[in-house]
């Protein structure tokens, strides 16, 4: 019985390994598709520009194709992330300056309750729309899989450029400059 046991354990730990590597390239197909896209200059199509979402303290809903013809600067995050409170007064001012470009910013709710969102809203002084997913589904349609994540949509609703950590001011004004004096 002894003798049984190690050829016993490689081949559990083989057989884990395997589903482990399994998993990582299955959960990576999302992601590295729109990613890679992007990288090659390949700006592909919202995913689910028509789910309409609810708009966070109010009964209304939303979908990205209300914005269209305006530059979307789309933001994944929840009120219990450190790295989504740190970007959040970068967006906060942001939303300022694309509002006078026909342009704003567009927050998504991942994996958070309503009540945090708002605190989260109202201790930043967020401004732009807040939209809830409830099901995560419309994120994970981004290959969104933690936050916060941001996608820059153009006016014709491709997908222009996307940072998958938080952003700063600095790759704000770099990606957004370009994308801005572009006309649909």
């Amino acid at each position: 019985m002894r003798r049984f046991v190690l050829p016993g354990l490689i081949v559990v730990a083989a057989v884990a390994l395997l589903a482990l590597l399994t998993f990582g390239i299955s959960n990576q197909g999302d992601t590295s598709s729109i990613d890679d896209q992007v990288a090659t200059g390949h700006f592909p199509v919202a995913p689910k520009a028509h789910v309409a979402l609810p708009v966070l303290g109010s009964s209304a809903t939303k979908s990205l194709a209300d914005f269209r013809g305006k530059v979307v600067v789309l933001n994944v995050f929840a009120s219990w992330c450190d790295p989504c409170a740190y970007e959040a007064p970068v967006l906060a001012r942001e939303q300022h300056l694309l509002a006078k470009r026909d342009a704003t910013l567009v927050g998504v709710t991942y994996l958070d309750n309503s009540s945090g969102s708002e605190q989260f809203a109202r201790r930043y002084h967020i401004t732009y729309p807040i939209l809830r997913d409830v099901s995560g589904s419309f994120v994970r349609s981004f290959g969104t899989t933690g936050v916060p994540e941001t996608f820059v949509i153009n006016r014709v609703g491709r997908i222009q450029a996307l940072q998958r950590f938080p952003v700063d001011q600095q790759w704000l004004t770099r990606t957004l400059t370009p994308i801005l004096a572009e006309h649909s």
